[in-house]
Order: structure tokens, then sequence, then C-alpha cells
């Protein structure tokens, strides 16, 4: 279907904003007339012209209008807007916060539809209603003070790698073992035991642990004050450093001398430890994500014009009855037309009794066929199944 496009146009003038995006369901010219009247009916609309060649829309309208009352106008006139997803890898989001800022840079990107931010996996699902350079996108993200890159990009490291690379806890081992020197004439405090550590080696002690081991808190920072917001991070870093700069102050005065080295170096230590344990967790969680999704088969046997045709899952589509044999994992959601057997579902219910099945009784897409051959109808595809969701 061919796209239309925005590049190389005339700027608006009075700061008006052109809108571009394809129409589908459109059959004749009183389509046309019909799409035409209602998106110039949406208030602040100046023009709106509509291609049956291209199925595509052109429409200018006042600088506080939004794309979204206009695939409304589409909708209610019995017609659909055309949209892509893409998916990002964002790094840097350590928050809801960051969350929200990233969905909020993307949703501003001309052409952007709606932009969804998970913060276990660190994705972003992007939906368009216009062709949007994966480029543009990430320029926007980068500007919000997080980095973007296109989620067929983002591969794990080779073994090799995983191999040869340290482990991700040394850092917070390393702040510990600097730390614990500075830490432990506190504690012996509660036991009446009174010691304290020369000002030079604390300062040795913990000026490794602010500016090397906290330096991602620094990096953040920068980015967040680059982009005129705050995070976590920032805190963190405007926090340490304050307790770490009093100290250094008050290593150069004669006399009592007060230092909160071990303050700052402590902060940092915690950060860093509750950081490794919260990458831990989602890389936990993101494996076991992409192992359930993995149980859905990749291909497909289809029963077509009294056919059995084994094709890839893509192509199956909804009503088409799909041939399932003993020991096969169910590939779609649907409900069972022919035959009789028991199903595995434990990967969904956690159960792992096998279920009955008969004519009209529900399968899910990943669960496995035990002893019986099954026709199934399929009922949801893809992202619509129980297993994708």
């Amino acid at each position: 279907m061919p796209v239309a496009t925005t590049e190389n146009r005339v700027p608006i003038e009075n700061s008006g904003r052109e809108y571009q995006f394809n129409i589908l369901g459109m059959t004749c010219a009183s389509c046309v007339a019909r799409v035409e009247k209602a998106l110039l009916a949406v208030p602040g609309v100046r023009t709106a012209s509509v291609n049956i060649a291209t199925d595509s829309a052109t429409v200018i309208t006042d600088a506080g209008v939004g794309v979204e009352p206009l695939m409304a106008a589409v909708h209610k006139a019995g017609y659909d807007v055309a949209t892509q997803e893409m998916g990002l890898a964002i790094k840097g989001m350590t928050c809801a916060s960051c969350v929200a800022r990233v969905e909020k840079a993307l949703a501003k990107v001309p052409g952007v539809v709606s932009a969804s931010v998970n913060l276990a996996t660190e994705q972003a699902r992007v939906q368009t209603h216009a062709p949007v350079a994966v480029g543009v996108l990430q320029q926007a993200v980068s500007q919000a003070g997080y980095e973007a890159t296109p989620v067929s990009d983002s591969v794990e490291p080779s073994p090799e790698l995983k191999k040869n690379a340290l482990p991700e806890w040394w850092p917070v081992a390393l702040a510990a073992v600097l730390t614990l020197p500075l830490v432990a004439p506190m504690v012996g405090m509660l036991f009446d035991v009174h010691w304290m550590l020369p000002g030079w080696a604390q300062w040795a002690l913990a000026t490794p642990v602010q500016f090397w081991l906290g330096a991602r808190f620094y990096r953040a920072g920068w980015r967040a004050v680059r982009a005129y917001t705050g995070n976590m991070d920032l805190l963190v870093a405007l926090g340490t450093s304050a307790a770490y700069g009093l100290s250094v102050y008050q290593l150069f005065q004669p006399g009592t001398q007060h230092f909160y080295f071990e303050a700052a170096a402590a902060v940092i230590t915690l950060v860093l430890l509750g950081k490794w344990l919260e990458t831990r967790a989602k890389r936990q969680t993101t494996d076991a994500l992409r192992a359930l999704n993995a149980l859905r088969p990749a291909r497909a046997r289809v029963r077509r014009h009294g056919e059995e045709l084994d094709v890839p899952l893509a192509s199956v589509q909804v009503g088409d009855h799909v041939v399932i044999r003993p020991g096969e994992r169910v590939p779609v959601d649907g409900a069972v037309r022919e035959g009789q057997s028991q199903v595995d579902e434990s990967l969904i219910t956690g159960e792992s009794v096998p279920v009955d099945k008969i004519p009209g009784a529900r399968v899910t897409a990943g669960s496995i066929n035990a002893e019986g051959l099954l026709v199934v109808e399929t009922l949801a595809v893809g992202a619509e199944t129980t297993l994708a969701r």
C-alpha cells in the first residue's frame, strides 16, 4: 500500500500543523467525500484532502489540534487509519518518572499515535500513523536524557564476551570493601570502642567510591540537567557531593575536624547495591517472559480446501482450522471443532493435570496436546493470544 510521507513539505503558515496518514476501507469517490467531510467537521481543521489512489489523507490544522480527534473522526465515518508499530530498547531508566519522561518525549514526535514504555523489559512500543524514521525517535529519547536503539539491534552479548567480561557485582563488592573501614568506627561506638581513621586515609578510601564507582550517577544526573529535569541519580550525585565536598573543606581546616566521607561512600555503595539487585531481578523477569513466549511454535498445520498445509504462524488467520497432532504445542488460541484429547495448560494455569478437551472447548496457544488429534478453529493469533498478552 503506498504511503504518503512528509519529506520536503513546505512549512505551514501561521504555525499550523500538517498530518498525513493512510485510510483503510475506502472503495469509491463517495468514501473520499465522506472522509473529507468527517475530517473537516473536526474543530481546528483548515483543509482536508483525501486521495483514493494512494489511500491517504492530508490534513492541515491549527497548531493546537492533535492527531487523536482526526483518527476518531475517521473511525466514526466508518473507516480505519493504518498504523505501524516499532520497538525500541531504552537505556538509562531508573524509575517510573523516567518511564513517563520517555513516553512524553516519544508522544511529541510528529506521526506518533501512542508510546508505551516498560521499565522491567526496558523497551518502548511506539505506534505511528505515518512512517517515522527510527533516528527521529532516537533523537527524541536522547533529548530526554536517555539512549534508544531498535529492538532488532539490541542483541545479547556473545558467550565469549560474557565469559571474558567482569561480573556485574564487582563495583558493589569493591565499593563495600572501600566503605567498610569508613563505617567501622561508627559500629565500634555501639560497643563503646572509639577510634577514627586519619582524615587523609578517609579521603583516600572515599575518593574512588565517589568519582570512579559513582561516576554513573554524575553521567545520568548531567543528562537529566541537560533535559531540564531531575531524577534519582541527580539527587544521589548532589547529596554525596555535598558531603564529600564539605569533608574535603574540613580536611584543610585546623582544629577539630568533622568528616562525612563515610556518609557519601555508604550512600553510593547502598544505591549501587540496590541497582544491582534491580538489574538482576529485571533480567530474570525478562528471561522468564522470553522463555514463556518461546513456548509458542513457529509454524502451524492449517487445513485449507481439504488439504493440510504447513505454514508459518504469521500466515495463520482468524477462522483457519489448525490441525494439532498428539505431542504438539497449540499454536493459536481457538475452539476445538473436531476430536477429543487432553491438553496440558500448566504454562497459564499452573495446574499440571491435563484438561479434557471436546468439541466446543477453548484451547490456549503454547499448551501441549497430549494424546488425541484436534482440529481447532482459530480465534486469536499473534499479539491477541493469551500467551502474548
